[in-house]
């Protein structure tokens, strides 16, 4: 039987162990957690989601719900549980995130071909290895990466959203609506008049936030804590995640503000902030969070916070089938690459398994088609700009030929275009 390698227990490496324990591969699954725990990470599960429990639109013309759909196509493990541990969230994928890595563990386990290994990895494995660490890579396996691709790896800080109770709402204040009327009632929202919101933008801005070094501040774009955002400007969060557009309600006062909540868990009553991701101190988060209407008297179950996201610059670093320059035989994959979201990593570890595959099976290796939005992560991955170099999410600025005006045929097309790229990888 065939040995390979994986480093990491997230949605990189999940995906990667599914598709060789399928092939009847022997895999070695190194994982640290439980043993040794991340700032962010709370079980030793793999595929646990520490940040949203959101994996983004389902719908085919968003190009985070195209990209689920060309997993699905390509036998994705994450998408498969994710259906089976979904929560409502109107247009979005939402799971229960305990659900959702309890089964994907369960799941992998049960292959008789795989060997966990609990422990921390500092340095390279010999034999076919794929490296799927993430955004938490530990600092001696980081340090080592950058010694071994000769730079300084690139980091930034993420950040997570607060959780409350759902009992500890009131909902004599906040309503149940989706935005634009979607025809269901997933999200609670909180409503602000003109003057809540002049308080409570004025506590966040100044309230305590957690030490964090100047040379730590280099925040991605998508995933700004709450409190950074605002200080752009006084209407920044009303036309961010506060916007008031489609969530009025008739019959009641104008709101210049909403801030909307989303199911976190299968039995409803968990929710977490959308969009509040911080890096306030936590008794300032309950303080100041607990100015929004209708969570005055929340509970927090957990609180928001920051951790470091490291990831290298891959086009100086990696070989076209995602393997280290220096290093061949190791394949790297997920947000370690500079893909950023949970999809989005997930996909990377799909990808850089059927490199891996095809290398060891002695066939020629297949690339996706520009046309998919793989496709176009990966030709980012390995053909962006060495010195521009930041994570990219899925979007249709880097599909070949995607336009306003031609979305459905793209998307036919991309799934068209998926479907030989999987029988090619499976021939």
């Amino acid at each position: 039987m065939r040995k390979v390698n994986i480093v990491g227990g997230g949605l990189a490496g999940v995906e990667a162990c599914y598709f060789f324990l399928k092939r009847n591969y022997e895999v070695h699954l190194y994982e640290m957690r439980p043993k040794k725990m991340t700032g962010a990470h709370v079980t030793g599960n793999f595929g646990e989601l520490v940040c949203s429990n959101s994996l983004k639109s389902n719908k085919l013309d968003n190009a985070c719900g195209l990209l689920k759909e060309e997993m699905r196509h390509m036998d994705s493990l994450t998408m498969k549980v994710a259906a089976e541990t979904a929560v409502p969230s109107g247009n979005a994928l939402s799971v229960d995130r305990d659900a959702f890595s309890q089964k994907i563990t369960e799941i992998l386990r049960n292959f008789p071909n795989l060997v966990v290994h609990e422990k921390e990895i500092d340095g390279f494995i010999e034999g076919p290895t794929i490296i799927a660490t993430g955004p938490l890579t530990a600092d001696k396996l980081a340090s080592k990466l950058a010694d071994t691709i000769g730079q300084k790896s690139l980091f930034f800080f993420d950040a997570s959203a607060p959780i409350v109770s759902k009992d500890s709402i009131d909902m004599n204040i906040a309503y149940k609506k989706s935005r634009y009327d979607q025809g269901d009632d997933s999200y609670i929202n909180c409503p602000f008049s003109e003057e809540q919101y002049d308080r409570f933008y004025e506590e966040l801005i100044n309230a305590q936030v957690a030490l964090v070094h100047d040379f730590d501040k280099n925040y991605f774009e998508g995933c700004m804590p709450i409190e950074v955002m605002a200080k752009r400007g006084k209407d920044t969060l009303r036309y961010g995640p506060m916007k008031p557009k489609g969530l009025q309600v008739e019959g009641r006062e104008k709101f210049h503000a909403v801030i909307q909540l989303r199911q976190d868990n299968l039995n409803g009553d968990l929710f977490n902030i959308v969009g509040f991701q911080t890096n306030l101190t936590y008794p300032e988060q309950k303080r100041v969070f607990r100015m929004i209407p209708g969570l005055e008297n929340a509970e927090f179950v957990r609180y928001g916070l920051m951790h470091r996201n490291t990831y290298i610059c891959s086009p100086k670093a990696l070989n076209k089938d995602l393997s280290l320059k220096a290093k061949p035989n190791t394949f790297l994959a997920g947000q370690l690459i500079g893909v950023e979201g949970y999809v989005e990593s997930a996909a990377m570890g799909i990808l850089a398994a059927s490199f891996l595959y095809k290398k060891l099976e002695g066939k020629a290796q297949v690339i996706p088609s520009l046309k998919t939005m793989l496709g176009s992560l990966y030709n980012f991955v390995v053909n962006g700009n060495p010195d521009t170099f930041q994570p990219m999410n899925a979007n249709f600025g880097i599909l070949y030929g995607a336009n306003k005006h031609n979305r459905e045929e793209t998307i036919q097309n991309s799934l068209v275009e998926t479907d030989k790229f999987w029988a090619k990888v499976n021939d």
